[in-house]
């Protein structure tokens, strides 16, 4: 993490662990949704409201770097991020591997687009630095799935584990870029 003469403020403290909480929060409602979606339990309904307010927790603290336009426009393909990874988890649970083919091929253009969306609002912020996070988060979030609704539990955990690491990495990568862009 970045720090100037060896020294964090309170703000970028703050900031740092907003995107840890924040990051926390996207991979726990996604396993949530996971969960609840393989055993059919009755909170998925709510664990999904849940979990799509993810990207709007995002954008207000965005907005305060980089206006409403650009937070909203983050929040957008946050939020597609996040209906696509539902798509793709239905489809694995019912079996159609044509579709959860194409949903991942969509998946992967939205992690693309969120890359290039970051890389342009933050010169701090490598494109291929977020993709390579965010494949790496996708192929990881697919994995967890599959071994979920293919009963391996274990396996499962010890797969969110890793998510949950790489999760911390991507928030502190985030708050890391806006420190140095804001810095005074």
């Amino acid at each position: 993490m970045y720090r100037k003469n060896n020294h964090t403020s309170y703000d970028q403290q703050y900031l740092i662990n907003k995107f840890r909480q924040l990051w926390e929060q996207h991979v726990m409602w996604t396993r949530s949704f996971i969960i609840s979606t393989a055993s059919d339990l009755g909170d998925l309904q709510v664990v999904t409201e849940r979990l799509l307010k993810n990207p709007g927790d995002f954008a207000t603290v965005l907005q305060r770097f980089y206006g409403l336009e650009k937070a909203k426009g983050f929040e957008t393909l946050f939020t597609d991020h996040l209906v696509i990874a539902a798509d793709l988890v239905n489809h694995a649970k019912t079996g159609d591997q044509a579709a959860v083919d194409a949903d991942r091929v969509l998946w992967y253009k939205n992690a693309d687009d969120i890359s290039e969306y970051l890389s342009k609002i933050n010169p701090n912020w490598s494109k291929k630095e977020w993709q390579k996070m965010f494949y790496s988060h996708l192929k990881m979030t697919e994995n967890e799935a599959a071994k979920r609704l293919t009963g391996k539990f274990a396996e499962d955990i010890a797969e969110y584990e890793m998510i949950e690491n790489e999760a911390l990495t991507m928030a502190d990568y985030i708050a890391e870029g806006i420190i140095k862009q804001f810095e005074s």
